[in-house]
């Protein structure tokens, strides 16, 4: 897709995030979308060749859209100034659903290209088995988290919205207690795409889920 251009329009847009803009401008949008959406379907086609599960996303259910969800914030803006994708098998995007690891990723106003992999806020049932099979799986757990691709690339588990205490039900001299006071599974980071072509955008991608594979079937062991 044509990155200079979507940087254009998603920053001009968070300086007019307005109705009347966006409306002027909807065929600037409409273009990128089928762009993007392009791109999306390339993933989708170059992933499932080291995870097949994902080989029935569609790819249209896996773009989030534009427009924000402004009933319970402060921030009443109505357009995000992102492009974003979640693909998983379940075609679910919404945390509350429980579709289980994603690999996800958006392209911003800032020319930045954020990635992750796993889980992001699961709902309280899957939560709990996450972390059973956290107890139940010491020896896989404990290897995913020395897996030196992963690790590499991603860093450490992310630690947003962590416990201080043990969840309810789990004694705090557990061996992992640390990693089950999390609210997250996943792992993210980001770089510039600025200077990029779609398709280095894509490789860039690939080479990031694939390094995130290992996180993908665990999680789906749970």
């Amino acid at each position: 897709m044509h990155l200079i251009d979507l940087q254009a329009f998603l920053s001009e847009l968070s300086e007019n995030n307005n109705r009347a803009w966006f409306v002027m401008n909807k065929p600037r949008y409409d273009i990128l979308r089928v762009e993007f959406l392009q791109l999306v379907t390339e993933l989708i086609t170059s992933i499932q060749k080291f995870d097949p599960a994902i080989a029935g996303c569609e790819p249209k259910k896996a773009l989030f859209r534009i427009n924000r969800d402004v009933r319970f914030g402060h921030d009443k803006s109505p357009y995000k100034t992102t492009f974003s994708s979640s693909i998983l098998p379940s075609g679910r995007k919404k945390p509350s659903e429980g579709g289980g690891p994603a690999y996800y990723f958006q392209l911003d106003a800032n020319g930045r290209l954020f990635f992750a992999c796993g889980e992001y806020m699961p709902p309280a049932d899957r939560l709990k088995a996450i972390r059973d099979h956290i107890i139940n799986d010491e020896a896989g757990f404990e290897k995913l988290l020395k897996d030196k691709k992963l690790k590499q690339l991603f860093g450490e588990l992310q630690e947003e919205g962590k416990l201080k205490r043990p969840p309810k039900g789990y004694d705090a001299d557990l061996k992992h207690i640390e990693y089950l006071k999390l609210k997250n599974f996943m792992v993210w980071t980001e770089c510039p795409y600025q200077g990029l072509s779609s398709d280095e955008v894509k490789q860039t991608l690939l080479k990031a889920y694939q390094s995130a594979l290992p996180l993908v079937h665990w999680l789906r062991g749970a």
